[in-house]
């Protein structure tokens, strides 16, 4: 239902969500961070299958919309810890939805 090539006023917050979590990375890795502070080597080995390249740069992106706060330690060498802000965990819901729709689906495609 597009009108003159846009998206209706009503729609518009839905596509900026979408733009935000785009791909699908950035929830699972949102997902991750919800059980707390994790290393990017702790990230990577939670998502299965990202590249580091690719989680470098979507991290990044989560860092622009706050949803992920990057936090460097004054050591040696320096060490780099990630963690859902609170923008970010009121996804939590909209997670957890996924979760139980992904679960039906599912069972519905595979039986399983």
């Amino acid at each position: 239902m597009l009108t003159n090539g846009r998206c209706p006023s009503n729609m518009l917050s839905i596509r900026d969500a979408l733009e935000v979590l785009e791909g699908k990375w950035k929830l699972l890795i949102l997902f991750s961070l919800a059980s707390g502070p994790k290393r990017f080597k702790e990230i990577s080995r939670e998502v299965n299958g990202i590249t580091d390249r690719t989680l470098s740069k979507e991290l990044k992106s989560l860092e622009e919309n706050r949803l992920v706060v990057k936090h460097v330690y004054n050591t040696f060498p320096p060490a780099v810890e990630y963690t859902i802000t609170a923008h970010g965990q009121s996804l939590g819901k909209v997670m957890d939805e996924l979760h139980y729709w992904g679960l039906a689906h599912r069972k519905e495609i595979i039986g399983k």
